[in-house]
């Protein structure tokens, strides 16, 4: 699929209210002499993150009595632990972690907010806090705490605001479903039993998928088996709805079976279809993730008229409308399901990183989101990178960094984007979406499926500084020739396992791609799936204005996009990061 750059965060956990800028843990006991608070609301930020350390601000808001003292205390399912702090005095105890308030921020009165952050280190995973407590009070935001079915509760499963009972994040607490059809692709490689029990989506790509290709599992086959494997406790599904008309309007290995006209066909033979089954109340006990039309909605701001990488394609999906449409009607549609929790698409940094993409797409994620039947509520959260190969986080240097005066926004590969890796334009895309009228608790996913570059190319550190070129080139994680590239990546490795609550404002890295499939054929191959030969999968093809002229980079060999790629699951294996 089309995963092209064009040129032309955090999470909030409702618990209490202190306003902060960090990332870690120390800890501090309550004061005996501070009245507890009744309600309050905190938003817990990890600012920054790298592979052993992190910044995170914390801001506390209390909803009831004023008091002259505060303690916010918490504790880590993991190993992480404070280091320095500032604004507050924080201590640590174990997983314990106490910040008081100092002599001159101590008193806060109902409705106002203090902050304070810290810096700490972790291994392994950097869960977020799951409960805060202000002077020893439970922090939900309620009036009353102790009222369970207080209505401003976002825990609460009869929460009014929320009348399907939909929870904050679908991921927590879940196991997510291991699709059996990938899982024994996976299991017939050399190694692949390493991963082969990893969850990865399911990709109604055509409207033959919603019953089955070829004899395969369909729909109803998948969601039974998701009902088997969720045993007693919850079991998240997640599924890529994926055949707009004129799908991938600005590539051609991904389109699709749906002529650009075709919107009756996509709502009535797709996007129903596929209500009906979510809506049976057999599957009511699943919490199915909805990845809504990837590469659809981005391409209409970076590849029409007026942009250096327009395609005429794009120009007639623009001006028939039909994407907007389509997403529209399958949020509308799927929205309305109580247990069906929808993602959409918002592309990757190296795609809308930019000034003059960023806030345009946002815009026009709120405006489809607002239309043909669809409303904010529909939209549980938005999904990046999905089966794109830009890095998690690029440890060896910031958007921030200068070499000799010349800022790393300057560098040749970074080109004046505003974004070096996904994380960090994840949560700013969730700042950006929270701020025009989405949800406060909009939850992001990022696809770590084939990001993680791993291997010997992987660099040990920062690159040396005699030019603000020879510093990102030296150290960058993301080891593709050119950030444009999106097929089939040689040197590509899996990134991170798929986790619930990895950082703030992410609900979930997840393996939206299945690993192993095709990106697009290498040679032009014919098939029945309405897909094109794209020579961006071409190991030979010199590129176009869209990746500056550069070399694909993609494998050779590679069959059509979705089929399995040996080579290519063997290739991010051996480049995993971190390592099998």
């Amino acid at each position: 699929m089309s995963r092209i750059r064009s040129r032309a965060g955090t999470a909030v956990l409702t618990a209490l209210a202190l306003t902060g800028a960090a990332c870690a843990g120390s800890a501090v006991a309550a004061p005996a002499e501070a009245a507890a608070a009744a309600g309050c609301t905190v938003d817990y930020k990890v600012q920054n993150q790298w592979d052993s350390g992190f910044t995170t601000a914390v801001s506390v808001t209390n909803n009831g009595a004023a008091v002259s003292s505060w303690d916010v205390t918490w504790s880590y399912a993991g190993n992480q632990k404070v280091t320095s702090g500032w604004n507050a005095n924080i201590s640590q105890s174990g997983a314990a972690v106490s910040a008081k308030s100092l002599s001159y921020n101590g008193s806060l009165a109902t409705g106002a907010s203090t902050s304070f952050g810290f810096n700490g280190t972790y291994s392994g995973t950097n869960a977020l806090p799951a409960t805060f407590k202000l002077n020893g009070v439970t922090c939900n935001g309620a009036t009353d705490p102790t009222d369970p079915t207080d209505p401003t509760d976002p825990t609460d499963p009869t929460d009014p605001t929320d009348p399907t009972g939909r929870v904050n994040n679908p991921y927590a607490g879940a196991k997510v479903y291991v699709n059996p059809e990938w899982s024994q692709k996976a299991a017939a490689e050399p190694g692949g039993t390493k991963i082969s029990n990893q969850p990865t989506g399911v990709w109604l790509d055509r409207i033959a998928a919603i019953n089955g290709v070829n004899g395969g599992m369909g729909l109803r086959d998948h969601l039974d088996t998701a009902l088997t494997q969720k045993g007693s406790g919850e079991e998240v599904v997640q599924l890529v709805v994926y055949d707009l008309p004129g799908r991938d309007c600005a590539a051609l290995a991904s389109n699709g079976e749906l002529g650009p006209n075709d919107i009756d066909r996509y709502k009535s033979e797709f996007i129903d279809p596929i209500a009906t089954i979510l809506a049976d109340p057999k599957y009511a006990g699943l919490r199915i993730v909805t990845t809504i039309e990837i590469d659809s909605l981005p391409n209409l701001v970076t590849n029409v008229s007026g942009r250096p990488t327009a395609t005429p394609n794009c120009d007639v999906m623009k001006a028939n409308g039909n994407y907007q449409k389509g997403v529209g009607y399958a949020l509308d549609k799927l929205g309305d399901i109580p247990n069906v929790y929808n993602y959409i698409d918002a592309g990757h940094h190296g795609w809308l990183g930019w000034d003059d993409n960023f806030g345009a797409s946002a815009e026009l994620f709120k405006t489809t989101a607002s239309g043909n039947g669809a409303k904010l509520s529909d939209v549980h959260g938005f999904i990046v990178n999905t089966a794109n190969y830009s890095a998690l986080k690029e440890t060896n240097f910031t958007i921030n960094d200068s070499v000799n005066g010349v800022s790393v926004r300057q560098s040749k590969w970074v080109d004046w984007n505003r974004y070096t890796d996904e994380l960090t334009y994840a949560q700013a895309m969730r700042d950006k979406l929270v701020s025009l009228g989405f949800d406060q608790n909009l939850g992001m996913l990022i696809d770590t499926s084939r990001n993680g570059w791993g291997g010997a190319a992987r660099p040990a550190g920062p690159g040396v500084k005699t030019s603000v070129d020879t510093y990102v080139e030296g150290g960058r994680i993301d080891r593709r020739i050119h950030l444009g590239n999106w097929c089939n990546q040689s040197g590509a490795g899996l990134g991170e396992r798929p986790k619930a609550d990895p950082a703030a404002g992410i609900d979930a890295y997840v393996w939206m791609k299945p690993p192993g499939e095709s990106d697009g054929s290498s040679t032009a191959i014919d098939n029945d799936e309405g897909k094109g030969f794209d020579r961006m999968c071409d190991p030979t093809y010199t590129g176009n204005p869209r990746n500056n002229n550069n070399l694909s980079g993609a494998l050779p060999n590679a069959p059509v996009s979705g089929h399995w790629f040996s080579a290519q699951f063997q290739e991010l294996m051996k480049n995993a990061y971190p390592a099998l």
